[in-house]
């Protein structure tokens, strides 16, 4: 089976080439990625912990999905896709917004990546891939903030860094199309 590639962008997001998934991380190559989180009619943020075999940030809590588009794929196809293959269930996403991060670990990798992060409604509980999720739960979005202030090394790089920009949307309503 071939190693899935990433899309390696330029700053403005333009597609300069495609890389092994791995390789890219082991030579910080900036690249496009999503982050997925759903929420609920409650004003709770389902978040994930990720599979204790996962490359790097193992057993780390997480939003609700996260990978990295295909060629040819949309942002918003790319996370129903990702959002069944992890969570089993699909709904309408919204893209919110954009940012370029890189975060290195102790492992040697570097998550360099121009994130789409997007937001979803759903109200049931998902059916969760042990390949890809330990675990899951619903949290208040400021009972997440309290707890990343507290035990910040339990959840992942990308995870605070869209949470501190995310916050604003999450607390307000925002309709999902």
């Amino acid at each position: 089976m071939e190693e899935e590639k990433v899309i390696l962008v330029n700053e403005l997001d333009e597609q300069i080439g495609t890389m092994p998934k791995l390789e890219a991380h082991e030579k910080a190559l900036l690249h496009r990625a999503f982050s997925v989180f759903i929420m609920n009619d409650k004003g709770e943020t389902m978040i994930q912990q990720r599979a204790a075999h996962k490359y790097h940030s193992p057993l780390i809590w997480a939003n609700t999905c996260c990978s990295h588009q295909r060629v040819g794929e949309s942002n918003t196809e790319a996370g129903k896709r990702r959002l069944m293959e992890e969570m089993g269930f699909e709904v309408p996403l919204k893209e919110l917004f954009s940012f370029i991060y890189k975060a290195p670990f102790d492992n040697g990798l570097t998550e360099h990546e121009l994130d789409h992060v997007m937001i979803g409604k759903y109200n049931g509980e998902p059916n969760i891939n042990p390949e890809e999720v330990a675990d899951w739960k619903w949290m208040k979005p400021e009972a997440i903030k309290n707890d990343i202030a507290a035990d910040p090394d339990k959840y992942s790089a990308w995870f605070k860094i869209i949470f501190e920009k995310f916050y604003d949307h999450i607390t307000k309503d925002i309709k999902v199309v």
